[in-house]
C-alpha cells in the first residue's frame, strides 16, 4: 500500500508528461508568446514614459550640442624634404578653439612640415590659419585664425581621474565632427612614442582613430579635459596612428594649458631642469651595471621609483645632495612609478620653484637603505642642453650664438619681428659669416617651420637621425630682407 502511495505523484507527473508530448509544444509556445507580448508592452510603456536610457541619450546629445561649435577640422599641405626632390603631401586632423582671440589647439604632428594650413568650422566655414607656435617635445601646437564669431571650448580646471566618463571629438578617417564615448581607463601613462619626450597620457577606451589627433576629450559637462594624440594598436612598439583597438591616449588639460599659454605669450615653452639621468627600477634589475652603488641598489631596493644613473655637475640635483644610486620615490607629493612620469613632472616646473623630493639611499654597508627628503630648486632647461653635438658642430663652422626671436632682439638688429631663431653672433671670416650675418632670422629647418630655439635643435636632431644628412637646410630672412634657402655643410671651414 505504501509503495502505491509513494508511486502516486510520480505516476501523475508521468501522465502529465505524456499529455504534453502531444499538446505541450503548442501550448508552451502560445504561453511563451503571450508572456513575450506582455513583457514587450510593459517595456514599451516604460521606455515611452521616459527611462534612464532616455536621460543618458539626452545627456550625450547635450554634450555634442555644447562641444561641437568649438571643434575644428585641420587640413595641412606641404613638401616632405629628403634625398633629392621633395614630395608634396596633404594631411588632416582635428583641433579645437582655445579662446576668443582665434587660437586653435591641435597636435604638433598634425601640422608637421605644413606650409599651408586651413581649419573648417562645425558649420562648414573654412578659414586660413598660420602656425603660431609648437612644442615638439609634448606634441602640442597653436594655430591662429580670424577670431570673428568663434565659440571657444570650455576647459576643466583639473585633470580627469580613472573611471570618469569622457567623450572624444574629431575627424576619424576623415568622418568629420564625429563623437565617441568611453571612460578614463588610466592616467599618467607613458607609451614610448619616439617623437614625444614628455609623456603623461590619459588612457581611454573611447574610440580614437587616425584623424582624431588634436581633437578635444571632454567630460560629461562638455568641458575639455584632454586632447587625443595617439592610439595603441598592438603592432610594432604598440603605439601608432593605426586602427583603434581599445586604447586611446590623450594629453591632459594641465599640460595643455601650461604649454599653450607659454606658446601664445612668449613663443616658446620654458621647461624645468633637475640635472639627472634616470633608469626605471625594473630596467636596473634587468641591466648589467658596473657601478657598485647601482648594483647594491638593484639588489636591495623593492618598490616603485626611478634610479639616478648620473648627476650633472653644478646641477640642482647636485646642489640638493642627490647621488648616483638614489631612488626617487615621490616628487611634489606624487608617487613616482616611471622615468617618463618624473621627466614630465620636472619639465612642467618653472625655474626657481622649490619642490620636495622623497628618495631611498643604499646604506654604507651596501646591505640596506633608508628614506630621506630634500628640497630641490628647479632651474631652466636650456634648449642646447641635450644637443651638445649640434651646438659643437655649429660652433666649429662659426655660429657662436643663437636665440629664440623676440621683439627686443628684432629691434636691436633693426629687422621686422617674426618668430623663429635669431643669429646673434658669428665668427668673423668663418664659412657662415657672409650667409648668416647677425640679425638673420632662421624660419625653417629642412623645409619645416620653426618658432623657437628648442624647435631648431629638435628638428635638426630628428632629421639628421632619419636622413643622416651632412648638411643643414635652412630657410632664412637676412637682415636686408632677402629670403633664401641655405645649405650649410656640417664640417669645419
Amino acid at each position: 500500500m505504501r509503495r502505491i502511495e509513494f508511486l502516486g505523484p510520480s505516476l501523475v507527473v508521468l501522465a502529465a508528461a505524456g499529455v504534453l508530448l502531444f499538446v505541450g509544444p503548442v501550448a508552451v509556445r502560445q504561453v511563451s508568446q503571450s508572456m513575450t507580448a506582455v513583457n514587450m508592452s510593459a517595456a514599451k510603456e516604460r521606455l515611452q514614459s521616459g527611462s534612464l536610457l532616455d536621460q543618458m541619450s539626452q545627456a550625450s546629445r547635450d554634450v555634442a550640442i555644447f562641444v561641437e561649435p568649438s571643434v575644428v577640422h585641420v587640413s595641412s599641405a606641404g613638401t616632405l624634404s629628403g634625398r633629392g626632390a621633395g614630395r608634396a603631401f596633404n594631411n588632416s586632423g582635428s583641433g579645437w578653439i582655445y579662446d576668443s582671440a582665434g587660437h586653435i589647439v591641435t597636435n604638433a604632428h598634425v601640422v608637421e612640415g605644413a606650409m599651408q594650413l586651413e581649419v573648417q568650422m562645425y558649420d562648414g566655414e573654412r578659414r586660413q590659419a598660420k602656425l603660431l607656435g609648437a612644442d615638439l617635445r609634448t606634441d602640442i601646437a597653436v594655430l591662429q585664425v580670424d577670431p570673428s564669431g568663434l565659440v571657444p571650448a570650455q576647459r576643466e580646471a583639473k585633470d580627469p581621474q580613472q573611471g570618469d566618463m569622457v567623450f572624444a571629438f574629431g575627424s576619424p578617417f576623415d568622418f568629420r565632427f564625429s563623437m565617441s564615448n568611453g571612460i578614463v581607463s588610466g592616467i599618467g601613462r607613458a607609451a614610448g612614442i619616439t617623437e614625444i619626450e614628455y609623456e603623461n597620457f590619459i588612457q581611454t577606451d573611447a574610440a580614437i582613430n587616425p584623424g582624431n589627433s588634436g581633437g578635444p576629450l571632454t567630460n560629461t559637462k562638455g568641458y575639455v579635459v584632454g586632447m587625443s594624440t595617439a592610439i595603441a594598436t598592438g603592432r610594432g612598439n604598440g603605439v601608432s596612428q593605426g586602427q583603434f583597438s581599445g586604447i586611446g591616449l590623450a594629453i591632459p588639460i594641465s599640460m595643455i594649458d601650461n604649454v599653450v599659454n607659454q606658446l601664445i605669450n612668449q613663443g616658446e615653452v620654458i621647461k624645468g631642469y633637475l640635472g639627472i639621468s634616470m633608469l626605471n627600477t625594473e630596467d636596473l634589475s634587468r641591466t648589467r651595471v658596473r657601478d657598485p652603488l647601482l648594483q647594491a641598489t638593484a639588489k636591495n631596493f623593492q618598490g616603485d621609483g626611478v634610479v639616478i644613473e648620473f648627476v650633472s655637475p653644478q646641477s640642482p640635483a647636485e646642489a640638493a645632495g642627490l647621488r648616483v644610486g638614489d631612488v626617487i620615490t615621490n616628487f611634489a607629493g606624487q608617487r613616482i612609478e616611471s622615468v617618463a612620469q618624473l621627466k614630465t613632472m620636472i619639465a612642467s616646473r618653472q625655474p626657481n620653484e622649490s619642490v620636495q623630493l622623497d628618495a631611498w639611499r643604499i646604506s654604507g654597508d651596501g646591505k640596506s637603505g633608508e628614506t630621506f627628503s630634500v628640497r630641490v630648486v628647479i632651474e631652466q632647461l636650456m634648449p642646447e642642453t641635450n644637443s651638445k653635438f649640434i651646438v659643437d658642430t655649429l660652433r666649429s663652422i662659426g655660429v657662436k650664438k643663437l636665440s629664440s626671436s623676440t621683439e627686443a632682439l628684432a629691434q636691436q638688429f633693426g629687422v621686422p619681428f617674426e618668430r623663429g631663431v635669431m643669429v646673434q653672433e658669428v665668427v668673423a671670416g668663418s664659412s657662415v659669416a657672409r650667409i648668416l650675418p647677425p640679425g638673420t632670422l632662421i624660419t625653417e629647418v629642412f623645409g619645416q617651420k620653426i618658432s623657437n630655439l628648442d624647435d631648431f635643435y629638435t628638428r635638426i636632431n630628428r632629421n639628421l637621425r632619419n636622413l643622416r644628412s651632412s648638411e643643414l637646410v635652412l630657410g632664412v630672412r637676412q637682415p636686408n630682407g632677402e629670403v633664401a634657402q641655405l645649405r650649410i655643410p656640417l664640417t669645419p671651414s
